[in-house]
């Protein structure tokens, strides 16, 4: 790394964005749970929630532009698009590695690396409106409270990304820039702002009186998407409907087989002509036997 006037520049040139794929109409998207305390506002994004189907909070949360999808196909397929994401971020090859607090830095476009990434200050990024800037945090990313991530030179959000190796945690107050994208959790404290993402693997997203907003500056989302049942969901229907027909059809038999015996008088002829021979002949082959053995014990 160089520096010159005062912002450090970068031994390679940007680095590719990160495609989102499915997973980039969602501000919000997790795994086991969403929930919300007060009045969180999320614009111009979906809610996602998959393989889990709680989501709570909404309202008094407000989504505008955007809609729930939780334990629907599209949410199961924008977690599909997120692992993608995930791994592309992890796998770059770093500009600068081993930071630990990123506040009072000024970055251009590149890939840095840390352990557990602190943001305890304003970090400032320094590019024009094509610049990536991605963030791997092998463990950890907290922010302190009231911090910021703030732009120069045309710098913007759409291509910042913030790879997590376990969660993230958003100060309260914080003001922060980027999709994060963690493989366990997020939680946004009390009135963090957000513009761009928070999507979470493997856990929950918490959220607490947080605007979380689709920069106008990105490309616009994707036209809302009604919910369809997920390919799970679909297997479970399928279970259901296979184990309704076979409940009919034993209850069928069950019918038949009592009408049948309502038309015999109520037993089968045959069977209980069979146990009254048998039961005759036990008792009169017992009889001749008793007296057999009298006639031999006589003196």
């Amino acid at each position: 790394m160089l520096v010159v006037g005062g912002a450090e520049q970068a031994s390679a040139l940007t680095p590719p964005s990160i495609g989102l794929g499915a997973a980039d109409s969602y501000e919000v998207l997790a795994a086991t749970t969403v929930t919300n305390t007060l009045a969180t506002v999320v614009n111009n994004g979906d809610v996602g929630l998959s393989p889990g189907t709680s989501v709570t909070g909404f309202p008094p949360g407000v989504i505008n532009n955007g809609v729930i999808h939780a334990a629907d196909a599209q949410a199961e397929q924008a977690q599909a698009s997120l692992v993608t994401a995930y791994n592309d971020a992890a796998g770059r090859l770093p500009d600068e590695s081993n930071i630990i607090d990123l506040a009072g830095r000024t970055l251009v476009p590149g890939v840095y690396s840390g352990g557990a990434l602190a943001l305890t200050g304003a970090l400032t990024l320094n590019g024009d409106a094509s610049s990536v800037f991605i963030f791997q945090a092998a463990s950890t990313l907290i922010t302190a409270s009231a911090s910021t991530v703030q732009f120069i030179g045309g710098a913007n959000e759409c291509n910042v990304f913030w790879q997590v190796g376990s969660s993230a945690t958003l100060g309260s107050n914080s003001v922060f820039y980027g999709t994060i994208m963690a493989l366990t959790s997020v939680t946004a404290n009390t009135g963090a702002t957000v513009t761009g993402r928070l999507l979470a693997r493997n856990g929950a997203v918490t959220l607490d009186s947080n605007v979380i907003t689709r920069s106008s500056a990105c490309a616009p989302r994707s036209a809302i998407v009604a919910s369809t049942p997920s390919s799970a969901t679909l297997a479970q229907q399928a279970a259901a409907v296979a184990a309704a027909r076979a409940a009919a059809a034993t209850a069928a038999a069950a019918a038949a087989r009592a009408a049948e015996l309502a038309a015999t008088g109520s037993n089968p002829t045959v069977p209980v002509t069979a146990g009254v021979l048998l039961l005759g002949s036990g008792l009169l082959l017992f009889v001749l036997g008793r007296r057999k053995a009298t006639r031999r014990h006589r003196p």
